[in-house]
């Protein structure tokens, strides 16, 4: 889901040709070694801005879907804080299955439709959803799907590439077989999604992102992209918001 500095460098700089793959093939193929990604700058920021907007959700307690969770990377963090149940949501049965192997007995769901058709009403008080939204092609249908089977009052937590990276020409890499692919994106504007989510009575809690500066320098410096770094110094690369439904129970 997320390319390295290198990777991205490569593909940018060099212009690597890449072969695009819809979501659920590209991570069935990536899944086997998702997890093995050590100085990954999109998921090493994920990890910086994910907790503070899990600590302001109802999480305990509660029903949790997380949408899109893959291998799970924010499992551990979300059970921490005792949810009734914790359900994960992927397109990728690969991703599923590498869930399933370091959580056994873990709810899982695959989705096969935009719209979730065997998700009840109102059966879950939160949704979380990580380095996923800009993957959904139909994106209004999808949030409308959503917001059904959420409850009054409940939180949803996105966090996802910043949209002005990804209008940029920005896109998550891997190699596999020894050959370069892309996963398709999406171009979603944040505000966009707020305004999707307000139309169902959603109120934004917070809002964060994270920019290209020198917190994240020691990543270009890995690579000896310096001048890459100082290129894009202040180019926002993530974002992650918090919303809750009407004035329902926290």
């Amino acid at each position: 889901m997320i390319p390295t500095v290198k990777n991205y460098i490569k593909q940018h700089f060099f212009r690597q040709p890449v072969i695009e793959k819809n979501s659920a093939e590209a991570y069935d193929l990536w899944s086997d070694d998702y997890d093995l990604q050590p100085g990954n700058l999109m998921l090493d920021l994920d990890e910086v801005l994910f907790p503070g907007l899990l600590a302001g959700a109802a999480v305990t307690n509660k029903k949790v879907a997380d949408i899109g969770c893959g291998t799970g990377r924010h499992w551990a963090k979300i059970l921490y804080l005792e949810p009734s149940t914790l359900t994960g949501f992927d397109v990728s049965q690969g991703m599923l299955n590498k869930l399933q192997e370091k959580f056994p007995g873990a709810y899982t769901h695959r989705i096969t439709d935009d719209f979730l058709s065997n998700v009840d009403d109102a059966s879950f008080d939160t949704i979380i959803s990580t380095l996923t939204v800009a993957h959904i092609e139909n994106l209004e249908q999808v949030l409308q799907a959503w917001c059904r089977i959420l409850k009054a009052g409940a939180d949803i937590i996105i966090t996802d590439f910043h949209p002005a990276l990804l209008a940029f020409g920005g896109k998550r890499t891997f190699r596999h077989n020894n050959v370069q692919l892309a996963v398709k994106n999406f171009v979603y504007p944040v505000d966009t999604i707020k305004e999707l989510l307000a139309e169902n009575d959603f109120t934004l809690i917070a809002e964060e992102q994270i920019k290209i500066d020198e917190t994240v320098k020691h990543y270009y410096a890995q690579q000896n992209a310096l001048k890459v770094y100082e290129q894009f110094k202040g180019f926002p690369v993530i974002y992650g918001i918090h919303l809750r439904r009407g004035n329902g129970p926290e």
